[in-house]
């Protein structure tokens, strides 16, 4: 069997960078590069796969249990983004492997002078020993989520390759354009065939997830009045100035780098413009709905003051819903989550349950009629130059699906 090392460096050395200025699905052509090879790769393994004109790859391993075993086993499936964060360049990766890592800082060999220190990241302390892979600080990683679709690849040579491993249908899903919001917009649940699904999406090992943000993206639009600087008194309005004003009336607590846990935020992702006109556009996030509710309107009335103040039409506003907490859909079937505990413990990980600060594929998917929480894939610093994952991490988490399937198989 391949080493899911090796599998993973092979899919993150294809450009998988999803393009939010695009409106075709999948929003990028090179993400289709990898979505073929992946096709292509199970159907090599004997699995039954397709490539949909919307960008998923949608496979199937059928039960090889005894057809009188009266269990009536439901089919579960896992699901895993191979598009890449826009925040980073994900094009000519070169990965640098880390053997044995000796527990110090890890310098980038591509920029000199930049590293991932462990006074900024402690975490790193966890893995001394194991086998680290990281970027050379030019790019970002993909372990987000490649090393999600490395772990379920390798179940499925797993389970390919050894028939007297016993299980139920096992559904599996590549989706693109995760990281835009877009991953499962035509994703066709029916045709899936899962009845419980688990998104291999989330960070360090042990994190398992059913809670997420409800979010939304606004776009925030000013129009200015330009006039020649030395005839401006009176006449002229700046619109980067009145939108930096707009953004101070917005509470600095509620930043996303002053907030942990449950607390939400307002986060200002991109600025753009000239005194005639600006742009600002921002995610809102909140776990509860109330107060994500209350977040929209906080921004809207942010709105109405700088046009009370400017004039009407100056300043307007455009609140784009991305997706809802997952846990109301989750909870009523809460056997999966058991499932998921027993399986890391079966490995030795003691799970670590706590709120996505953040959203997945399976938040869609859960109000799609599809409950699916989210499994740790191992990786470290997403979206960023200094993302890394533990080799060990990725192969724990390949082991847990397998745990998952076969516990399934055992208890239906």
């Amino acid at each position: 069997m391949e080493k899911i090392a090796d599998r993973f460096l092979r899919y993150v050395a294809v450009d998988t960078q999803s393009d939010e200025s695009s409106e075709s699905q999948p929003s990028s052509e090179r993400q289709l590069v990898l979505l073929k090879m992946l096709r292509d790769e199970l159907i090599a393994m004997g699995v039954q796969a397709e490539l949909d004109e919307y960008g998923y790859v949608m496979a199937s391993i059928p039960s090889n249990l005894p057809s009188d075993s009266g269990k009536d086993v439901p089919a579960v499936g896992f699901i895993a983004h191979v598009d890449t964060s826009p925040d980073a360049s994900g094009k000519d990766i070169r990965p640098q492997i880390i053997e044995n890592y000796d527990g110090g800082d890890i310098p980038l060999n591509g920029v000199p002078g930049l590293s991932i220190k462990t006074g900024d990241f402690p975490e790193l302390a966890e893995y001394k020993g194991q086998t680290l892979i990281t970027t050379d600080g030019t790019t970002l990683l993909g372990a987000d989520d490649k090393a999600g679709v490395a772990e379920i690849m390798a179940m499925a040579e797993y389970v390919t390759s050894h028939p007297e491993f016993r299980h139920g249908d096992i559904k599996i899903g590549f989706t693109p354009d995760e990281e835009i919001g877009r991953g499962v917009v035509k994703f066709d649940v029916g045709r899936f065939g899962a009845k419980f699904a688990y998104t291999m999406d989330g960070g360090k090992i042990g994190e398992l997830e059913y809670e997420n943000f409800n979010a939304a993206a606004a776009t925030v639009r000013i129009q200015g009045r330009n006039i020649h600087p030395g005839y401006a008194k009176g006449k002229m309005l700046n619109a980067i100035l009145i939108g930096m004003e707009l953004n101070s009336l917005l509470p600095v607590e509620q930043r996303p780098e002053y907030t942990a846990g449950y607390e939400g935020f307002f986060h200002i992702i991109d600025f753009r413009g000239s005194v005639e006109n600006a742009e600002f556009s921002y995610i809102i996030r909140d776990h509860d709905i109330d107060l994500y509710e209350k977040r929209k309107e906080t921004l809207k009335k942010c709105v109405d003051f700088i046009n009370g103040k400017y004039g009407d039409g100056v300043a307007t506003v455009e609140i784009r819903h991305q997706y809802y907490n997952m846990r109301k859909e989750v909870e009523p079937h809460f056997h999966i989550i058991e499932k998921a505990v027993k399986a890391m413990e079966m490995e030795g990980i003691t799970p670590i349950i706590q709120p996505i600060r953040g959203g997945t594929d399976g938040a869609n998917l859960s109000f799609m009629g599809l409950p699916c929480p989210n499994i740790f894939a191992g990786g470290h610093n997403f979206h960023g130059k200094l993302e890394f994952v533990p080799v060990e991490s990725m192969e724990k988490a390949s082991k847990v699906i397998l745990n998952i399937i076969s516990l399934f198989a055992e208890q239906g």
